[in-house]
């Protein structure tokens, strides 16, 4: 069993997933267990304990080679003191010390925090911003979360707070979002919000597409992965549908640019390969979104983590 050797575990509202991870990012070993999100909990926590401990029936030796614990759980949280304060989808948990609890179930200091925070943290140390001191990460899915990494460190801001860029409004009379802010980045360009765009161009539209197709014929059925789908096939309603997508991504990033000033940005999740046919053309934009005048020269790439980001940004926690 190879030297400093961590754990990410990844907390979800349905399962915890838990990998063991070397020291190059490579996660060489995976374990996963059903979450009960609605139980007590101890019974929330007993999922933790159960990934960790499958993790080790699969590799015994690792129980002496590992150095430490990180978690990712949805927030808010209190990544400073491991303190899961009262996230939405884990409703079993409120103010629970997870990486106290941790640290006492395992012996192994254990540090917590946020899926986009961590995500990021691991592309700065193993992923496609290796090399890199300020980087910038989002990851686009169901929602959009970001994660800021300066200096190799997590930017935290004043309580633990800082990242929360997927709900910075760029249209403040646009739709109200899940947050209770208006025309967030994450209620504009998420998953949804892609498929919510497609249909109602199809609905706009008496023209063919093959989005509708793909979809089984019925709108209410339009998800994202049916407009990449169909983009790639060549469908002229989905190739808008993206393009309006990463040009309001780029009003976004080129605030981030100006805010930040950072040396990379990185784009993970579920929606980033969908996206990623589109990041010459939000290359190309950012310019006229930026009054930074080198704008033009910051990478814009994908992750690379894609499904595993949770257990390797876990595990970076601990680096």
């Amino acid at each position: 069993m190879p030297e400093l050797m961590t754990i990410g575990v990844d907390v979800g509202g349905t399962k915890v997933a838990a990998g063991l991870v070397d020291a190059t990012g490579q996660i060489i070993q995976k374990a996963r267990v059903p979450m009960v999100a609605t139980a007590d909990a101890a019974t929330g926590f007993a999922a933790v304990k159960g990934a960790v401990e499958a993790l080790f029936a699969l590799a015994p030796d690792a129980r002496s080679a590992v150095k430490g614990i990180g978690i990712c759980s949805p927030g808010p949280l209190d990544p400073r003191t491991g303190v899961v304060l009262n996230p939405p989808n884990l409703p079993c948990w409120r103010n629970f010390p997870l990486g106290a609890e941790t640290e006492r179930a395992f012996g192994k200091p254990t540090k917590v925090d946020n899926d986009a925070n961590a995500a990021g943290l691991a592309e700065a140390l193993w992923g496609a911003a290796a090399g890199h001191s300020n980087v910038f990460y989002a990851t686009l899915g169901t929602g959009i979360g970001t994660g800021i990494v300066f200096d190799g460190k997590i930017y935290w801001g004043r309580n633990g707070s800082a990242g929360e860029g997927g709900h910075t409004t760029i249209d403040y009379k646009g739709p109200l979002c899940g947050c209770g802010k208006r025309g967030c980045i994450e209620i504009l360009c998420s998953g949804p919000a892609i498929a919510r765009r497609a249909r109602a161009k199809i609905s706009a539209s008496s023209t063919a597409t093959k989005v509708l197709e793909l979809a089984g014929g019925t709108i209410d059925g339009v998800r994202a992965e049916h407009v990449g789908e169909a983009y790639h096939q060549g469908d002229a309603l989905a190739a808008a549908v993206l393009e309006e997508t990463a040009d309001l991504l780029t009003v976004w990033l080129g605030n981030v640019v100006d805010w930040f000033d950072p040396e990379i940005m990185v784009i993970g999740g579920g929606v980033a390969q969908l996206m990623s046919s589109l990041f010459d053309r939000m290359r190309g934009n950012l310019p006229g979104w930026a009054i930074n005048p080198r704008a033009n020269e910051i990478p814009l790439v994908l992750a690379r983590y894609s499904a595993d980001a949770g257990i390797a940004g876990a595990a970076a926690l601990c680096r």
